[in-house]
């Protein structure tokens, strides 16, 4: 038996499961990026949110590149479960968020049209640093937009714009800094480019909000779903699993109506920089030392590199003495028991998430986690060495070459078959043949 809308009665009854009439929510968010993090963060607080009453707010989820998640949820009418593991307990929620999930490349027309719809009103994003399309510089890389979303989202707001339909919220909650602005500014130049007109609308009309967003979700395992299964009685195939933690900080920054997200812990604020930058420095810049420096010394797990007492010294020296100082706090901010908190999460075994995962990307990754605290120490004559055995670690890991995921893989092994590890540094912080640097923008570094 596999979960679907008529089977979900037969679910055990300790799995928690939404309490709103489905069919009369109407679809308010159309989400590009419908991976496992959308599934565990910002569409779980969708469901919590028409738990208690909000109307309307049905996802419908967009895949860009692959059917998979289609294939996962559209025989399931959408519905999936959601379990929190903490230590050996672990809680389990069917999610009725969903609505529907299409795939861009066979249903573009469909995507386009619930976008333009009078009842959306949020477009949301989880499409990872490499989906927005910045090429050299931070600019828009109008060929690979042009098998992003950019095309879609453009059609859509036009159609809107013809209809005389108010404007948009775009919450992009990806691991950029100020993601808002840099989402806005991006689609500013795709649509001067192909929609002056657009543009002009878009500016007047359309709201960008930055986000930060923090949960863990490891990518499901095959043992995840066996087990689940067993539990459940039923097959479901569109499982998440994930820690209990949940972070999602949000500017007040929106063209129209909204969720209620914050009665369930998201932080409505002015200003999400702080916050923000914390998460990139301390959590994603540890998370990547453990990654790359973990993999080098035969671990498979963030569990198992931190429980290394010389990694974990690296990762705390990371965030408390290289990171922490770097960062603008909020008067509600305690880094110190923030990067205790941290530690905590990296070391509970029951996440089991994959360091290869993190790994993924590096070359999108590194500036925000790694280069902006290594940059702000050496303008100050100070020193970061934990970020330098990370980059050492990096380094080792494009050599190795098993782990490697990265839309910079070409360029990357250039530079290392043409110089070695000294000729990738020279690739990534210096300008050579008439190329600019891999790292454009972190030039003192070098």
């Amino acid at each position: 038996m596999r979960l679907s809308a008529e089977e979900s009665g037969h679910l055990p009854p300790e799995v928690e499961r939404y309490g709103y009439d489905r069919e009369y929510q109407g679809v308010g968010i159309v989400h590009f990026g419908i991976g496992a993090f959308h599934r565990a963060h910002q569409a779980w607080y969708t469901d919590l949110a028409m738990e208690t009453g909000d109307r309307d707010w049905a996802i419908s989820g967009v895949s860009l590149r692959s059917a998979s998640v289609a294939h996962q949820l559209e025989p399931q009418d959408g519905l999936y479960t959601l379990t929190e593991r903490s230590g050996v307990d672990a809680r389990t929620r069917l999610i009725g968020a969903v609505r529907e999930v299409l795939f861009a490349p066979e249903q573009r027309e469909a995507v386009v049209a619930r976008i333009a719809a009078p009842e959306c009103r949020i477009v949301s994003f989880t499409i990872t640093e490499k989906g927005y399309a910045r090429g050299e510089g931070g600019a828009l890389d109008h060929e690979a937009a042009a098998q992003s979303f950019y095309p879609l989202l453009a059609e859509a707001l036009e159609q809107r714009m013809a209809n005389g339909l108010p404007g948009l919220t775009l919450l992009p909650c990806d691991n950029l800094a100020d993601n808002g602005a840099v989402l806005r500014r991006l689609l500013g130049e795709w649509l001067a480019r192909e929609e002056p007109e657009l543009a002009r609308w878009f500016e007047r009309e359309c709201a960008v909000a930055s986000t930060m967003v923090d949960r863990i979700v490891p990518r499901t395992a095959p043992e995840d779903l066996a087990t689940l299964e067993r539990r459940l009685g039923m097959t479901d195939e569109g499982a998440v699993f994930t820690e209990a933690f949940s972070q999602w900080v949000i500017e007040d920054n929106f063209a129209g109506p909204r969720p209620r997200w914050e009665a369930h812990g998201a932080q409505i604020v002015s200003d999400v920089a702080p916050y923000e930058t914390a998460k990139l420095r301390m959590l994603n810049g540890a998370h990547s030392l453990l990654a790359y420096c973990g993999l080098r010394a035969g671990y498979e797990f963030v569990h198992e590199a931190v429980a290394d007492a010389q990694l974990r010294t690296l990762a705390e020296r990371l965030m408390r003495e290289e990171a922490a100082p770097t960062i603008e706090r909020a008067a509600d901010q305690d880094l110190d028991a923030y990067a205790d908190q941290l530690l905590a999460r990296f070391a509970d075994p029951a996440l089991r998430h994959r360091l290869a995962q993190i790994a993924m990307d590096g070359s999108q990754k590194i500036p925000q986690r790694w280069l902006d605290t290594a940059l702000w120490h050496r303008r100050r004559g100070s020193a970061a060495p934990a970020i330098a055995e990370a980059f050492d670690a990096w380094i080792w890991h494009l050599q190795d070459g098993r782990f490697v995921d990265d839309p910079l893989a070409p360029e990357l092994r250039e530079a290392l078959a043409g110089g070695g590890s000294e000729g990738l540094r020279q690739a990534c912080f210096t300008a050579r043949e008439g190329r600019p640097p891999i790292f454009a923008g972190y030039e003192d570094l070098a």
